[in-house]
């Protein structure tokens, strides 16, 4: 459910991802280079997670490739927590996005200073932070945005307020994720319970809302509402929205879950593997828990040299929150697998 930080850093043993090589810094407008030897069938089990060392205790992990081809992660934590990689493998803590802290989130948070599921890209040579303001089941929520131009600790300018939701809204404005599209639009995806997931215009030279205008993406209608996480990315002809269904924050008890649709238009209407809305509760399963790794979700999917990456956390069998990191493949229908 709704974001919070766990900040011990555990190693769980796991297969081993190959090192990254050199890729472009920002994913652009203009078609993806497809890695080359993508495997197109799925392994007969969900796959442990890549091996990752150093301090890889994260909670609702986003990661940008740099210019200089190290890598920057972002996560849910105390003025939001940063991490560095020189290889997608060994990471340590960074400090943090504001050192002096957000007062401006305060009427949010209650005045904690835990801010939740940062999404961070590099566009026009700027980093750009959405991220959330909440208290946990609380519609009383926004997301701001922040900028940088080298996205180190204590160099992020407040941008000020994108959206927000109150305890009369039917959806909630936790959970960001910056899509570009194919014709160079910016949208920002988000949400959570209640009526889902949904999608807002962005103008490109400010990273701020256009319009007034609001998509829903994804709605879960039997049951369970929850849905969260949305993560929009483009592959091919289709844009796939992937979104985290059930129970986080519970430690090894979490159910979360990583689910995929996809379209072929950034707006929607997104649909599982069987045809069925994601609007009407489709979504098909990508990981889900397995052995010691518990409650796998919040998810980011970036392009690389070697593979597409998908980025995200689980608890290990004592309760810690984990970065997970394993490598997408598609099979012949398109589908996405991990692997």
């Amino acid at each position: 459910m709704w974001k919070r930080a766990l900040a011990v850093a555990l190693l769980l043993a796991a297969s081993v991802l190959q090192p990254a090589q050199p890729a472009q810094a920002a994913q652009a407008a203009a078609p993806l280079p497809e890695p080359l030897a993508t495997p197109t069938t799925p392994p007969p089990s969900y796959p442990g997670p890549g091996r990752v060392t150093g301090d890889v205790g994260v909670h609702d992990p986003s990661v940008v490739k740099k210019p200089d081809r190290t890598y920057l992660l972002v996560h849910t934590g105390n003025n939001i927590a940063i991490k560095t990689s020189a290889d997608r493998t060994a990471w340590r803590n960074a400090g943090v996005v504001f050192p002096n802290g957000a007062p401006w989130t305060s009427s949010y948070t209650g005045g904690s200073a835990s801010l939740w599921a940062p999404d961070i890209s590099y566009r026009n040579g700027r980093y750009y932070l959405y991220y959330s303001a909440s208290t946990f089941g609380s519609r009383n929520s926004a997301i701001f945005l922040a900028t940088s131009t080298t996205g180190a600790a204590g160099s992020w300018t407040n941008q000020g307020l994108i959206i927000s939701t109150t305890s009369s809204s039917n959806y909630n404005a936790i959970d960001p994720n910056l899509i570009v599209d194919a014709q160079g639009r910016w949208w920002l995806s988000f949400g959570s319970f209640w009526t889902g997931i949904k999608l807002i215009q962005l103008d490109p030279a400010t990273g701020k809302r256009l319009g007034t205008s609001i998509t829903s993406l994804a709605q879960r209608t039997s049951g369970t509402t929850a849905v969260e996480a949305p993560f929009v990315f483009r592959h091919g002809s289709y844009y796939y929205l992937w979104v985290s269904f059930d129970a986080c924050c519970q430690g090894a008890s979490s159910t979360y879950r990583i689910m995929v649709g996809r379209s072929t238009s950034v707006t929607g209407p997104y649909v599982d593997r069987n045809g069925v809305a994601m609007t009407s509760g489709g979504g098909t399963q990508v990981l889900a828990g397995h052995g010691s790794v518990h409650g796998p979700g919040h998810q980011a999917v970036i392009p690389d040299s070697d593979a597409e990456v998908l980025y995200y956390h689980y608890y290990a069998n004592n309760g810690a929150s984990l970065l997970g990191i394993n490598l997408i493949g598609y099979d012949n229908a398109g589908w996405p697998f991990v692997y």
